[in-house]
């Protein structure tokens, strides 16, 4: 069985906090199985899937806090297990598009937890139109849709939720 640790971490942005958090679980053995990182406002967010033989992952565990404290960085440590594969599961990608408003993503999350579809990977970002400026916000997420699911059913009241919403909208396999 693969041992498995989730590592999140939060700190000021700067330069060269990939570099030094990637040689601190190098340097123990381990290996960064799946990652995500970000830069939001002032502050760096990392999240990292380490794997590695048990004693590794210990010593990792043991010498991360007294890295994270050198850095700067607030870190939160998680043994995990590799994901269950019960049922068959589809991955599709929806993008929306819309004037920002407060509650996008809270009604995104609801049309699909109501449905039981679990939202695997969000990102959302607002910008500033081109030309006008006006205050708009994106949403890309990966949501696994279960076998047993009718897409064109689904898709079709993806579509008129979001005509109700004024939210542009796509839905379409994962590539």
């Amino acid at each position: 069985m693969q041992n498995l640790m989730v590592i999140t971490a939060l700190g000021h942005d700067r330069p060269g906090i990939v570099q030094e958090l990637g040689a601190a679980v190098s340097e123990t053995g381990c290996n960064i199985e799946d990652s995500r990182m970000s830069v939001l406002g002032g502050e760096f967010a990392i999240i990292l899937m380490v794997s590695g033989r048990w004693n590794e992952l210990a010593k990792l565990e043991s010498s991360l806090p007294n890295t994270a404290k050198r850095m700067g960085l607030e870190v939160h440590i998680r043994r995990t297990e590799p994901a269950q594969g019960g049922e068959q599961l589809r991955p599709y990608t929806v993008e929306v598009v819309s004037l920002d408003h407060p509650g996008i993503v809270a009604e995104l999350a609801n049309f699909f937890a109501t449905r039981e579809i679990n939202i695997r990977d969000l990102s959302t970002a607002s910008y500033a139109a081109a030309h006008t400026g006006t205050p708009m916000f994106s949403v890309h997420m990966t949501v696994d849709v279960p076998a047993g699911v009718h897409i064109a059913g689904l898709r079709d009241e993806f579509m008129d939720f979001c005509d109700q919403l004024n939210l542009d909208a796509l839905m379409e396999p994962a590539k």
